[in-house]
């Protein structure tokens, strides 16, 4: 009886703390189908005939197709570019480790406590003195940069987790670096790989900082789609979460949809 009321009690926590991280996404829905007068009321109206207006404002005068086709860009392509300087140097250390290759993954971890703010200047003349500025390049570059070391550590577990005599025997076969990555590490990291890029896209995806303030019409993403709906005179809020909406519906469904294969290499070698 104890055990079946604690039970209960995490159950209606759970779907509390649920329903409290939902919320804003939930509000934000909401709100994209009201008029502007409706979204600034007090109180909040809860009952009122949803419009799509806002919807229909965002498409038709902010090039949303334009920015989410930058946002597919520079996730694809920055992910591409993390995997693929990630899988070898995850390689080198999971297989031949040195005295500081913890101290090294340490390391590459800390970076991401850095503040972006913190580098933003140095970046950023790097980016205008190599005419890089409003360009997807500099996008992906950053974006990778930045999930570099989460890619690095996911690979590294996943790769530690490969029996040695695989390789071993492949060596003894005479079966070099590239050989053993390609032929036998990449299809038994597989599922492992792919979650690794499934959070790179998400995260590339979700960047806003350096969107922001690295490019402006041409290469800007939905980040940048959705700050122009700060103005002077202040903030739209129905046309602002319309744009939110659209901006975070494709993550979404992408997430939904990825989820399985992302738990499924998440966990890989986690039961033995």
């Amino acid at each position: 009886m104890e055990q079946e009321k604690a039970s209960l009690a995490g159950t209606i926590v759970a779907w509390l703390a649920a329903f409290v991280m939902f919320f804003p996404i939930l509000w934000m829905v909401i709100t994209a189908f009201k008029t502007e007068e409706q979204a600034i009321a007090i109180p909040p109206l809860l009952i009122f005939h949803p419009v799509l207006s806002s919807f229909g404002a965002a498409l038709a005068q902010s090039g949303y197709i334009h920015f989410a086709e930058n946002s597919v860009i520079v996730s694809l392509c920055s992910t591409a570019l993390a995997v693929l300087i990630a899988f070898p140097a995850a390689y080198a250390m999971a297989f031949q480790p040195g005295k500081r290759t913890q101290d090294l993954l340490v390391w590459m971890l800390s970076t991401k406590m850095l503040p972006p703010v913190g580098v933003l200047v140095p970046i950023y003349l790097i980016f205008r003195d190599t005419d890089l500025l409003d360009t997807r390049t500099s996008l992906v570059i950053v974006d990778a940069l930045i999930n570099l070391p989460i890619v690095v550590w996911m690979l590294f577990s996943f790769f530690r987790d490969i029996p040695r005599d695989i390789l071993e025997a492949a060596h003894m076969d005479g079966v070099g670096p590239r050989g053993q990555m390609i032929h036998l590490l990449l299809p038994l990291a597989a599922p492992g790989i792919a979650s690794a890029a499934l959070l790179a896209i998400i995260l590339s995806w979700n960047e806003a900082f350096w969107s922001i303030n690295l490019t402006a019409a041409h290469a800007g993403t939905l980040a940048t789609f959705i700050a122009r709906y700060s103005a002077p005179e202040g903030l739209f809020w129905a046309k602002l979460s319309a744009a939110s909406v659209l901006a975070v519906a494709p993550i979404l469904i992408f997430g939904s949809l990825a989820q399985r294969r992302m738990v499924r290499g998440l966990t890989v070698g986690a039961v033995k």
